[in-house]
């Protein structure tokens, strides 16, 4: 463990490992299944923090879960910004819209999200696909560039 810097763990009701300059895999699931808007919606809140507070390789909102990868970025204390209070008002900001919109008043999303450390460029590289590849795999599309609920971050 010692490959991380300033490594720590906290428990939810999930364990979550916190580190310094590290990639991390987070995904969550969807109370309900989203309409393509609702995915849309979602998609461009969790893209709000991309630059400011996180660096944003890849999301992908299915109508059932969400994952992405990206990288925590520091903030003015020069402490790294907590990757599930970003996560969380982005949902927040998310569910307000929507749950306005549709009249619900149960959360779209659940409260916790899964996230790890993403170790090696293999682990990493692995993860990426899986979340490029989800539309086709799920039938929501049959190249991921025609699916609106997914962001590559551009390499160039």
């Amino acid at each position: 463990m010692a490959k991380w810097e300033n490594f720590t763990i906290w428990r939810g009701r999930l364990p979550h490992w916190r580190a310094e300059n590290v990639t991390y895999y987070a995904t969550f699931k969807h109370r309900r299944a989203l309409s393509g808007p609702e995915a849309e919606t979602l998609l461009a809140e969790l893209r709000k923090p991309d630059d400011k507070k996180l660096e944003i390789d890849i999301i992908c909102v299915l109508p059932e879960q969400t994952e992405l990868i990206f990288r925590v970025k520091f903030g003015p204390n020069d402490e790294p910004y907590e990757l599930s209070d970003v996560l969380e008002k982005a949902k927040n900001r998310a569910n307000k819209q929507i749950t306005k919109r549709s009249g619900e008043e149960r959360p779209v999303f659940y409260r916790e999200s899964y996230d790890r450390i993403l170790r090696d460029e293999a682990e990493y590289e692995e993860f990426w696909t899986n979340i490029l590849e989800s539309p086709i795999k799920s039938e929501l599309c049959e190249e991921p560039d025609e699916y609106s609920g997914l962001y590559v971050r551009d390499a160039g």
